[in-house]
């Protein structure tokens, strides 16, 4: 990865490669040209504010297979995202960055300054954020990465930062390469084609590439620490509580109930044991164990993706070019979030079971999870995904050449359908329970039911299994249209040089559509629903118009200042309507070889489509119960918090719904820095960043549940009296559903609540970015090259919302996002031969337990290239060289037992053969 500003979208018929030092005629004089960050044409490499370049040579350097996985290694990616791990959310599927750790959607992905389409389906159920893995890397030409505030440039979204993903144009010639590989440690074999080429004439030229990706899915089963719950570390295996398979619970006792004996009922399962366990609680006696309940979770998705891409000029003769391009991609995955298991929502009265507490029958609550053995495999979901990127335009140059205009029409397109097995809930408690035989003759409180004990107690088969299932079927799609008109050139001379500008105006039309099946909605009540599984659907459309201005004034010969301001008019339903924006940055060079370098810019967010226009939506969700916890005289904010247990926090149904009402998030972000080439082929860059977001788009739910502590109680945590009766009071104890007080098996628990989407929260980050470049050229050894980056946070902090307390993000134990991160490569080429390692190190996370920090953690890449022949290469690749899994968390005692930001893959093998045919 390159940290310097690369040439920009009218060069890319040059090579991709670092831009050298500043130490020849040639390099002083390099041609205008286009980068990230700005719309102005400029000869320098460096900008006011510091640019991340990622060329197609590094991806491959880095061995990396996919646009994502080098992004990824980003030392900026202080955040963490969902992922395949993550097979229970709700984009298993799609790959995402998270700059800075302000979370998917902050930062603008573009393809060559173009806009993408949003993957269709919301990021966590509700934002909207663009996939990565849908990019073909063999038509990439380099990445360039903007690392802070850009609004003022490119508008919404870009607050984090801006991707700018620059496809190959001018391509001369045909190249051929397959790659195959597989993991050391089981699974995840890759196979990928790749096709790039191009032709050019006197007045035109075609570029296409063409890729497919195949790649098998890797399960927990194949990695054997995280197989088996008795994979927790740090406990020993006759401490560990494993998820108990088969479960009838009696709620007076904390007891297990086993009609036909524990033992016996057992060995009914193949891959149930009995164990004892013993607790706290009342009951110790046998369990009916299932530990390898992760074994079936997919944890990387078996892949099968072919993507083409096209791309041509036409050259008339009044210095106007024509040009189109073309992406077509389609993803087909497959995946399982593990097996299928039946409880009921609360307890139940059974009057054919014995219970010690009553004279007969037992309330209880049933929990049965279903085995491979039983399931037959039939939980594999499938995904099919279709993105397709057209745009076309005329660009060209007048007032003899001195200003140039690009004039560009666009449309992005991505559809989804998705497929998974899934009980119907009808027929499945009909299968266990029958009719319900009315209220309980106890308490009238709770239903009764006759439990099927033989089915429940014993195993089914595959075909019963599969007669209880369906398939949910799910549709999304979004797309953006758009047309943009940009004048550039120099306006007039100063005494320091031309004052140059740019012009841009703009106008855009968005529309996205969630439509999940309609049996998975919290308000469905037709024939057939779904078992356990709610969707959250939603569409609407926004249009979008801007105008900006950029000037680039030179001041001295020495010191330059750089000018932009944009205004964006929305239209849709919400109470967005426009937002202005601005930016400064500054250049000063005291002498040829430093760079002093700030900007200042501010930045908007227009509210994610899916936070305005979601419909009625389900979902389960971790709640703190402050009421409970207050209401028995603990104060939440003591240290050790003593309502950290299980009866404050759990989980909790809830409904959630759009809100057209939401206002735009806005921004601020500044760096200051310099680019020092200390010497020939060395150079260094720091850089100081500062980013605060205000009004940030959040769930209502950490809000909700402490002001409606304060109303039920009357008092606020610092014993203000709040009015019980009050509208706003009223409104908060209205959206929470709870269990009647002194309940005898659930003591005001929160049953149900409902959410929306608020402006509430203000981020502020701040820290530094550095890097160091050196090129050693030798005759005797060949050229060596080595490049370090790393970035520091310094400060990140979180207000939920006005008069909360802000929360130091940076070094809290609750909060999981890097302090730092450090990468560097160290390559070499000689004659026939190249070889580079690339290191990677995570910095340190909190442990499991928020007692202390993990290790951090480090990984290499190693490649070795040969040419064979003038035309013919061959390569072996190898990620993760030393096989290191995650850093050791001894308190970490949630599956999969370490932090999502870690791989379980391991060592990863590859070999590559390319073919060159000019």
């Amino acid at each position: 990865m390159t940290p310097v500003l690369a040439h920009g979208q009218e060069a890319q018929q040059q090579e991709s490669s670092s831009p050298p030092a500043q130490t020849t005629e040639e390099a002083r004089t390099l041609d205008k040209v286009t980068v990230t960050g700005s719309r102005i044409k400029r000869a320098e490499v460096e900008g006011p504010a510091p640019v991340v370049v990622v060329t197609a040579a590094d991806i491959e350097k880095q061995g990396f297979s996919t646009v994502y996985d080098a992004l990824n290694t980003l030392t900026q990616f202080t955040g963490s995202v969902q992922n395949e791990l993550v097979q229970n959310g709700f984009t298993p599927n799609a790959s995402f960055i998270n700059l800075r750790g302000l979370g998917p959607g902050y930062q603008l992905i573009l393809i060559n300054g173009r806009r993408a389409a949003d993957y269709p389906l919301p990021y966590n159920s509700q934002s909207n954020a663009v996939n990565l893995a849908n990019i073909p890397s063999a038509a990439i030409e380099r990445i360039e990465v903007l690392t802070g505030g850009a609004s003022a440039i490119y508008g919404s979204d870009a607050v984090a930062g801006v991707v700018n993903i620059i496809m190959k144009t001018n391509f001369e010639g045909d190249q051929f390469s397959v790659r195959a590989g597989t993991s050391t440690r089981g699974g995840g074999d890759v196979g990928r084609l790749q096709w790039v080429g191009g032709k050019t004439g006197d007045n035109w030229s075609l570029t296409y590439a063409f890729e497919a990706l195949e790649r098998e899915e890797i399960f927990a089963s194949q990695r054997s620490f995280m197989d088996s719950d008795y994979d927790e570390p740090g406990v020993a295996r006759d401490d560990i509580n494993p998820t108990e398979g088969i479960l009838l619970f009696d709620g007076f006792n904390s007891d297990r109930i086993f009609p036909f004996g524990a033992q016996a009922t057992c060995d009914r399962f193949q891959d149930f044991e009995i164990y004892h366990f013993e607790d706290s609680q009342v009951y110790t006696g046998p369990r009916c164990g299932y530990p390898g309940y992760p074994a079936t979770q997919s944890i990387r998705n078996a892949d099968s993706n072919q993507s083409a891409y096209l791309y041509g000029t036409w050259d008339f003769d009044n210095s106007m070019q024509a040009w189109a391009q073309l992406t077509f991609t389609r993803a087909e995955a497959k995946f399982t979030s593990g097996t299928q298991f039946w409880t009921t929502p609360g307890y139940i009265f059974v009057p054919n079971v014995t219970s010690q507490a009553i004279p007969f029958g037992a309330f209880v609550q049933p929990q049965r999870i279903f085995t491979p053995s039983e399931t037959g495999g039939n939980l594999v979901t499938r995904s099919v995904e279709k993105s397709i990127d057209f745009a076309t335009g005329l660009r060209g140059t007048f007032a003899d050449g001195r200003f140039d205009w690009d004039a560009t029409l666009s449309r992005s397109e991505y559809k989804l359908h998705s497929s998974q097995p899934r009980f119907r809930e009808n027929p499945l408690n009909d299968f266990f329970l029958g009719e319900s035989l009315g209220p309980d003759p106890y308490f009238g409180a709770y239903d009764s039911f006759e439990l099927n004990l033989e089915r429940f107690f014993n195993p089914i088969d595959p075909a019963t299994f599969a007669s209880l299932n369906t398939l949910v079927k799910d549709r999304a799609k979004s797309d953006v249209t758009q047309a943009s008109f940009v004048l550039s050139g120099d306006l007039f001379e100063l005494p320091a040089g031309a004052v140059s500008m740019a012009a841009v105006l703009e106008a855009a039309k968005q529309n996205y559509e969630v439509k999940p099946d309609a049996r998975t909605s919290p308000t469905y009540d037709g024939p057939d629903p779904i078992y356990n599984l709610t969707s959250s659907g939603g569409h609407g459309d926004r249009t979008r118009y801007a105008a900006g201005l950029e000037f680039s004034v030179p001041i001295t010969s020495t010191f330059k200042a750089n000018l932009a301001g944009r205004y964006d008019r929305f239209e849709d339903i919400s109470d967005i309507d426009g937002a202005s924006t601005w930016q400064v940055g500054l250049e000063w060079r005291p002498v040829e070889s430093l760079l002093l370098r700030a900007s200042h810019a501010t930045s908007f967010r227009a509210p994610d489509m899916h936070y305005v226009f979601a419909e009625e939506s389900g979902f389960y969700t971790g709640i703190f119960d402050e009421y409970k916890c207050r209401r028995d005289g603990f104060d939440p904010r003591a240290k050790p918090n003593p309502c950290a247990g299980a009866d404050y926090n759990y989980q909790v149904f809830g409904t959630r719904k759009g809100d057209p009402n939401l206002e735009a998030e806005t921004g601020k972000s500044s760096t200051v820095g310099f680019v020092w080439d200390v010497m020939d082929q060395m150079s260094i860059s720091v850089d100081y960043y500062n980013i605060e977001l205000k009004h940030a788009v959040g769930d209502i739910s950490g809000l909700l549940f402490r002001n409606e502590a304060d109303c039920l109680l009357g008092t606020t945590r610092d014993g203000q009296v709040v009015d019980p009766n009050s509208s706003t009071c009223q409104f908060y104890t209205s959206l929470v559903q709870r269990a009647p007080a002194g309940g005898e098996l659930e003591d005001e628990n929160v049953e149900q609540f409902r959410s929306f989407p608020i402006n509430q929260s203000l981020n502020k980050t701040s820290g530094i970015d550095a890097s160091w470049r050196y090129q050693l050229d030798t005759d005797r050894w060949g050229n060596f090259g080595f490049q370090l980056n790393w970035t520091h946070v310094l400060k990140q902090e979180f207000l939920e919302f006005d008069g909360g307390e802000m929360i130091n993000t940076r070094d809290h134990p609750q909060y999981f996002n890097f302090r730092s991160r450090i990468n560097g490569t160290i390559s070499w080429e000689k004659n026939d031969w190249r070889a580079a390692a690339f290191y990677t190190r995570w910095g340190s996370l909190p442990n499991w337990a928020e007692t202390g920090r993990i290790a951090p953690y480090i990984q290499w890449n190693m490649q070795v290239e040969k040419d064979i022949t003038e035309k013919a290469s061959i390569g072996l690749y190898v990620t993760n060289v030393f096989d290191k899994l995650h850093p050791r968390d001894d308190t970490f005692n949630t599956y999969p037992f370490f932090w999502r930001a870690y791989s379980p893959v391991g060592r990863e093998i590859f070999v590559q053969y390319e073919y060159k045919f000019r």
